[in-house]
């Protein structure tokens, strides 16, 4: 669904007059009603799948190893004319020729001649049995785990692709990952007891789960899932287990996949307020959920083919984990089984047991005396293990791993948690301190990110590529790697995409937003005095484009498009038509995306790490160190969100209270399909935005 970005302008301007709209729209997603509607300012932001106003960085003319992209003038690109734009483009891949060429072949390399760094587990010799056992002797009091213990982790709700400190809630994919890792070669661990819940992450890091479930159990070790509640997400987890339980009373509807596409055109005609939009890319459907009332033929082939994938992927991997063909997994779907005594009749699960009758059938494969406790070590405390008391630390060779994820912006208020999203000059201070440093061989950058501030995302893309001029550079995608994010990756040497991420998305969509009708229903009047033809272009939301304004946002949003595609064109050695074919707004799965040359190999980090070495020149065999450049450090507001939960049980309480506390620019709150800004200040708010809130609350 489209996401609509609300910002406050200038303090410049009177806080009526701050109501015109540059709209940045995502991939189709459930839109409900919004409760709230502060000022509608879309903004220049690069979000889930649009990009606009695409800023002009400079031309890097610096020496340069395996970099694929050149940049566009800044200080020309407004008055030159085609022709000599076309020109430049050319003379600057004529100044780096051997550059374009390097990237040309490396494009054409197929996914099978990049290093799959697949796990493969190395029973413990004798030395290094002895060298772990004696570090558990000094281990400190928190890493301490009886032998024979059970792993277990409920896997529950969102899962962050950034790492977790002991304030901060939920999970963590990459500890969640290290957990399975660590328990592979530990001695005390004798197995793991999965808890799958309720999920609420996307495929990309269900498939990374998933990978490191199948790689556990190269160590010989039991895992054994139990699942009170499931549905598509939570069974392709469970089905790559050893075991599958499930209560007698447990909810499964695994009846299939939908995707929806939402439409506020209708509840904006009622309110009086009339978008204008001006759409570029054919497959932009955020457009659409503003100015339509059904769903184009375009964004109905979009959301079609990845439905297909999804389902295609789910319904593969299911079958061979289970043992039966495609068209039986097809038939289940189909039959709509919820009878948990069905599904273990026909195989799809283990057996009917509650959680105590699970643990009691572990204690007895573990030879455990009924009447003693099964040791069990939850996710929190095994997170405390370091790898250095298994002896899993890496060799001398280290790569640099910096992650960014969330929505892109370019600075942050002093409260605003350190996971909360993408700060532009935080991450260049990174890239930065990777570039400058000889100790790294190479870099990856771990993109989860639906694109965000276009300034920032352009900043940072123009660092990735120097630091990819002095050393490789790899760019692993998670769940989402749309417009700005992809706009990141596209910088680096070699881009990396499990099957079902999402990313691509290269179009533009600006508009605004009339409110004259609405200012007419409700009696409000405003007059405003201007000097310049375009001075109200912006400021004047109680009436729609005079021609001339409506052609220079045509243009404006014309001018964008055609920046970001040449980019991408360039970055991906395709040419400009070539690059139109996959871009218009299109949102492509990792898979799709590779075949059109948009990403370069399918797989997760590990094959990150072994395309890094494979660029850095460092044998496969060789064990290399990954340096955290994001590991986060507690805040303020994460010290008294985890004591409010923990002390006082108040948990929403003190986090509602901290988002009122944080400000900065461009702090967000969001909802299922539309992004919210909130206001920095009740002075400068819009009090017309109050009445429109109230209004669509009431529906």
């Amino acid at each position: 669904m489209a996401k609509l970005l609300f910002l406050q302008t200038s303090h410049l301007a009177s806080p009526i007059h701050r109501c015109a709209v540059t709209a940045i729209l995502s991939v189709p997603k459930p839109l409900p009603i919004p409760s709230s509607l502060p000022r509608l300012l879309f903004r220049c932001h690069y979000r889930h799948i649009g990009l606009v106003a695409l800023s002009s960085p400079s031309s890097l003319r610096e020496p340069s190893r395996n970099l694929k992209a050149q940049a566009f003038d800044s200080s020309s690109s407004e008055t030159k004319t085609g022709d000599e734009k076309e020109q430049r483009l050319e003379n600057d891949c004529k100044e780096n020729d051997s550059e374009i060429k390097v990237n040309s072949e490396a494009v054409k390399i197929s996914d099978e001649e990049y290093p799959s760094g697949e796990f493969q587990f190395e029973k413990p010799g004798i030395w290094k049995t002895f060298v772990v056992k004696l570090r558990m002797l000094v281990a400190l009091p928190w890493e301490r785990v009886r032998k024979g213990s059970v792993l277990t982790m409920k896997l529950r709700g969102q899962i962050s692709d950034q790492l977790k400190n002991r304030f901060s809630s939920g999970l963590s994919l990459p500890q969640i990952c290290e957990n399975f890792v660590k328990a592979a070669y530990d001695p005390r661990i004798s197995g793991v007891y999965l808890h799958i819940d309720s999920l609420n992450c996307g495929w990309a890091k269900v498939e990374e789960i998933r990978r490191h479930i199948l790689d556990f159990r190269k160590s010989g070790k039991f895992i054994v899932a139990y699942v009170p509640v499931c549905r598509e997400k939570e069974y392709y987890l469970a089905c790559a287990c050893e075991e599958i339980y499930a209560p007698p009373s447990a909810y499964f509807s695994l009846f299939g996949f939908t995707v929806q596409a939402s439409f506020i055109r209708g509840v904006l005609d009622k309110v009086g307020i009339e978008p204008q939009v001006e759409r570029i890319g054919k497959y932009k459907s955020a457009g659409d959920q503003l100015i339509r009332k059904t769903m184009s033929k375009e964004n109905c082939e979009m959301l079609t083919a990845l439905l297909d994938n999804i389902y295609g992927a789910w319904v593969d991997k299911v079958s061979s984990a289970k043992g039966k063909e495609s068209e039986n997994v097809v038939e289940f779907i189909n039959e709509g089984v919820f009878q948990i005594e069905k599904l273990k009749t026909d195989g799809w699960i283990t057996d009917i047991q509650y959680d105590d009758e699970v643990i009691s059938k572990l204690k007895e494969r573990l030879g455990v005396q009924k009447d003693k406790f099964l040791s069990l070590v939850d996710y929190r405390k095994y997170c405390k293990v370091r790898k250095w008391t298994l002896d899993l630390l890496g060799g001398k060779d280290q790569i640099a791993l910096i992650r960014a994820s969330g929505s892109i912006s370019r600075v942050r208020g002093p409260l605003s948690s350190p996971g909360s999203g993408i700060v532009g000059e935080q991450l260049i201070e990174k890239i930065r301190t990777v570039r400058e440093s000889k100790r790294y061989k190479a870099a990856i950058i771990r993109i989860d990110s639906p694109g965000g501030d276009a300034l920032a995302s352009d900043l940072m893309w123009r660092e990735i590529r120097l630091l990819a001029a002095s050393k490789p550079v790899v760019a692993s995608m998670s769940d989402l790697a749309a417009s700005g994010g992809y706009y990141m990756a596209m910088a680096a040497d070699t881009i990396v995409a499990e099957n079902l991420t999402l990313t691509g998305s290269i179009g533009v969509v600006t508009g605004k937003f009339n409110l004259g009708n609405l200012y007419e229903k409700i009696g409000f009047n405003k007059e405003i005095l201007s000097r310049g033809k375009y001075a109200e272009l912006l400021a004047a939301e109680n009436r729609p484009f005079k021609p001339d304004e409506a052609e220079l946002f045509s243009r404006s949003a014309q001018r964008a498009y055609q920046q970001f595609r040449d980019k991408a064109a360039l970055s991906r050695s395709m040419s400009e038509d070539k690059m139109e074919e996959v871009a218009q707004g299109r949102v492509w799965t990792g898979k799709d995306a590779a075949s059109r040359g948009l990403v370069d190999a399918i797989g997760g980090l590990s094959r990150a790490v072994a395309i890094a070495k494979q660029k850095a020149n460092i044998p496969q065999d060789r064990k290399v160190t990954l340096v955290e450049l994001s590991r986060p450090s507690p805040t303020l507001p994460e010290i008294l969100s985890g004591i409010g939960s923990t002390l006082v049980g108040v948990d929403t309480t003190v986090k509602a209270l901290l988002q009122d506390m944080t400000f900065s620019e461009g702090v967000q709150a969001r909802m299922d399909g539309i992004l919210f800004e909130r206001l920095e200040g009740a002075s400068n708010s819009n009090p017309i935005f109050g009445l429109i809130k109230d209004y669509l609350s009431s529906l």
